[in-house]
């Protein structure tokens, strides 16, 4: 191959890899931006709302039931994590034991067959209100927070990779220079 043909497809190469470096760092930046976006957003909701776990020695943490929760002791919800555990771990488990395992869909289905059973009722509006909690912890908190932080590791991926690529390209040009 003649040393013309070489230095023009090592140019080429070198403006592709230019090309490729820029938009990893671009794609680096927006997926970084949506890291953040996406975290800071759940902790300030989540913060708003106040939501605290019991503290330590509290009966309803009781460390027999909740062994799992132990480590959030009296701990703000304000993460994806605490989310999470907070909605499973604490809501669902106090759901489960309200009509013996049953949804909000069967016992609404039971109290409009008997509207004046109250104690259907009462169960009807507490799990309404425990899994309607539950799905907003679940959906707005804990899945929220890990498409931001699916973003950080993209954001991570993509300056990893621009570095690399801007490295390749700098050696192109180190051995475009170095050819005569």
């Amino acid at each position: 191959m003649a040393k013309s043909d070489r230095k023009t497809i090592e140019k080429v190469f070198i403006l592709l890899g230019s090309a490729v470096t820029v938009v990893l760092i671009g794609a680096g930046g927006l997926a970084w931006y949506g890291y953040h976006f996406a975290t800071t957003n759940v902790r300030n909701e989540l913060s708003a709302q106040k939501i605290y776990f019991p503290a330590k020695g509290d009966p309803a943490l009781d460390p027999i039931k909740f062994p799992d929760l132990q480590q959030y002791a009296g701990q703000q919800v304000n993460d994806g994590p605490k989310a999470k555990a907070y909605a499973n771990g604490f809501i669902g488990r106090h759901l489960a034991v309200i009509a013996d395992g049953k949804t909000y869909a069967e016992i609404s289905a039971e109290a409009m067959k008997n509207p004046t059973n109250q104690k259907l009722q009462a169960q009807k509006q507490a799990l309404f209100q425990g899994e309607t909690l539950r799905g907003i912890l679940l959906g707005d908190g804990y899945a929220y927070w890990t498409f931001g932080m699916i973003a950080k590791y993209a954001a991570f991926a993509s300056f990893a990779g621009a570095v690399i690529m801007g490295s390749l390209v700098l050696l192109g040009v180190r051995h475009l220079t170095s050819l005569k």
